[in-house]
């Protein structure tokens, strides 16, 4: 099997946004595992996972990935996926995106987050986004006017060799574009067969309601998922808006950043080393909010919970990515990873999730002290 990806790279947020570049990455995947759709339910006698009784969760065929819902749609999609825009532009080789992406998907991995992919005759076994905001200089190609959501779409298509992308998300919501012109546009493109589905990418929760009652009044595609930071030290929006739209409209959440940006892994609780994120031109942010007194904080907060990872048995990084699989409404949780190797620890996530027991993650958040609390529940409560 033949894979070709382009990264966009840039799309996190700040000035890079302005900088998005697109490379394609060549690999031969002849070992590749035959389509992964078909799923076996678990024994009944599974451990419960926390807040997922319905996200359907069941294990892959050929692999121990498990596979959710995304949202309530009936989109399955493996409940960790391979977000790329970072390092497969910048920080590692061709040759290491070839391997990555090789484990990744041999693995069961069949979520690629903004990597386009195209594979002859497999194109259906695994679930490939891109993203629409940040196109080119001109005015008309960036933003979510319908101009730009279409020529956006059509052009990376057209570039990237393929006939259409899972899901296309909007990255960032646009003031300057009115709410029933994206959904109309969104629901153009879907309608077109360019896209399966549409979803938002930092996003509030009131912008996404708006989404959803433009699509129903009119009858149009609602969007099925939003993707958001989420992490230790960022849980309000997942925590406590995205549930409620779950609940209400089916919108699932698919986040990024589970180990803020390398910092709950350590590597920077003795400094900041030279081949690290930090250390790159572009992250000047990352290294000042190491410095600030908050990050001081975060940093001593985070070698408690090493202790409690030792405890476990498994590494800093796997609990933190199985802490953010045990989130209700959280569809998948997306990787980025720089080597194999990594990769592979990352994976072994899912085999902690079921030791996240109620009591374990209360001492987290006693650890944490940041629960987010529900202030409407809390004044029913009183």
């Amino acid at each position: 099997m033949q894979v070709s990806i382009a990264c966009n790279v840039g799309g996190g947020g700040g000035a890079s946004d302005h900088q998005m570049k697109e490379r394609r990455v060549a690999m031969n995947t002849s070992n590749a595992p035959t389509c992964q759709s078909k799923v076996r339910v678990e024994s009944s006698n599974r451990h419960t996972l926390l807040g997922h009784a319905h996200m359907k969760e069941a294990l892959g065929r050929h692999s121990n990935m498990k596979y959710r819902n995304l949202g309530k749609s009936g989109l399955r999609v493996s409940c960790l996926g391979l977000g790329t825009w970072v390092t497969f532009g910048s920080q590692i080789s061709d040759e290491m995106a070839e391997s990555v992406m090789t484990v990744a998907y041999d693995s069961g991995v069949n979520l690629f987050d903004t990597a386009e992919v195209y594979a002859s005759g497999r194109r259906s076994s695994y679930v490939v986004t891109t993203k629409i905001y940040w196109g080119g200089q001109a005015e008309t190609e960036r933003g979510l006017s319908r101009k730009h959501i279409i020529e956006g779409l059509r052009g990376s298509l057209s570039r990237l060799q393929l006939d259409y992308v899972d899901i296309v998300f909007a990255n960032r919501s646009d003031i300057n574009a009115p709410m029933e012109e994206v959904v109309r546009a969104m629901t153009f493109v879907i309608d077109q067969g360019m896209a399966m589905y549409w979803g938002t990418s930092r996003w509030n929760a009131v912008e996404i309601m708006e989404a959803y009652s433009v699509a129903r009044q009119f009858n149009l595609v609602p969007p099925v998922c939003e993707q958001a930071e989420y992490h230790y030290f960022q849980r309000d929006k997942v925590e406590l808006h995205l549930p409620e739209l779950y609940h209400k409209i089916g919108v699932g959440a698919m986040t990024w950043s589970p180990l803020a940006c390398g910092l709950l892994t350590g590597k920077y609780n003795e400094g900041v080393p030279e081949s690290s994120r930090a250390a790159m031109k572009g992250s000047v942010w990352l290294k000042e909010r190491l410095s600030s007194d908050e990050g001081k904080k975060q940093l001593s907060k985070i070698k408690e919970l090493h202790l409690l990872a030792d405890r476990l048995k498994c590494t800093a990084a796997q609990l933190a990515i199985a802490w953010c699989l045990r989130s209700e409404g959280v569809s998948s949780v997306l990787l980025g990873v720089s080597n194999t190797e990594q990769l592979l620890e990352n994976l072994g996530s899912i085999r902690v999730l079921t030791q996240l027991t109620p009591p374990l993650i209360a001492e987290m958040d006693a650890l944490l002290g940041n629960r987010p609390r529900n202030g409407k529940k809390e004044a029913r409560r009183s």
